[in-house]
């Protein structure tokens, strides 16, 4: 059995938003940076400017994006660890909450009904799932609305198959157009239920931009979508152009025999996750 202070785990939180705060991931610029090479015109300016953006965040320290997000965590968190200290969800808020004071990160969570702000961007969205071994895998993304809110969830009929499946992650990208800062990164959650999928959609967008599901059929479905996607002309911040995404990532669990939901998870171009192990 090996113990580990939630202590431990507040500081990991705290450093991850810090960092996560300030610049995008490397597979994020990696993939802005090759889809300017095939743009032209405003689309090519409109990813400059991005990435110049990115440059000037990490040089003066201040956030990639004014919308600093709800802090999302996920703890993979093993079967052998015994957590001391505070309460796991203390701590994480806690984390998220001198982050967000010290880094001068925009406070954007409120209540849902008065809309009073809680003033610290807490609480945070803690998932936790336990498995084998003695290890904590933390997962910090802090996710910004304007990509959130066109985010979309359906409860498909198993008739509607594969070509359902494509055709709602398309659709949600058409109708949501230059609203969450294209291109966007995909994150789509396949079966389980209809809470259940939303968070495979969301724990997508975890992966790095690029990446392929393992799973061959499950792989062809996000180079389908990707492909219709980037055929929209939509572009780079709805200039038109080749990038309307510059990733989709699927994941998938089983699910009832009766039903095929399927969660659009939208994130805009400001990919930033990090990821620690304790």
């Amino acid at each position: 059995m090996r113990i580990i202070d939630t202590k431990e785990i507040e500081e990991c939180v705290y450093n991850m938003a810090r960092r996560a705060g300030l610049t995008l991931t490397d597979s994020c610029r990696a993939a802005l940076s090759s889809a300017k090479e095939r743009e032209t015109g405003a689309a090519e300016f409109a990813l400059s400017a991005l990435l110049e953006n990115e440059k000037t965040a990490k040089r003066e320290q201040m956030p990639v994006c004014q919308d600093t997000g709800m802090a999302v965590v996920l703890l993979s968190l093993g079967r052998d660890v015994q957590l001391v200290g505070a309460p796991l969800k203390d701590a994480v808020n806690e984390g998220v909450r001198r982050a967000y004071e010290d880094g001068k990160f925009r406070k954007s969570i409120c209540d849902p009904l008065t809309r009073v702000n809680t003033g610290d961007n807490t609480p945070a969205h803690l998932h936790v799932e336990i498995e084998e071994g003695d290890k904590a895998e933390i997962t910090y993304l802090p996710k910004g609305f304007g990509s959130e809110n066109m985010s979309r969830l359906f409860m498909l009929t198993p008739a509607e198959g594969r070509e359902g499946i494509v055709n709602a992650i398309v659709e949600t990208v058409r109708l949501a157009g230059s609203r969450p800062c294209p291109p966007v990164y995909v994150g789509v959650g396949i079966g389980g239920c209809f809470d259940s999928c939303a968070f495979l959609a969301k724990k997508a967008l975890t992966r790095d931009v690029g990446s392929r599901n393992p799973r061959k059929d499950v792989a062809s479905i996000e180079e389908e979508a990707l492909a219709r996607i980037n055929a929209l002309d939509i572009g780079p911040q709805g200039f038109g152009g080749k990038t309307t995404a510059i990733g989709v990532s699927c994941e998938l669990a089983p699910t009832h025999i009766a039903g095929l939901p399927v969660a659009v998870n939208i994130q805009c171009h400001c990919v930033r996750c990090e990821k620690e192990v304790l």
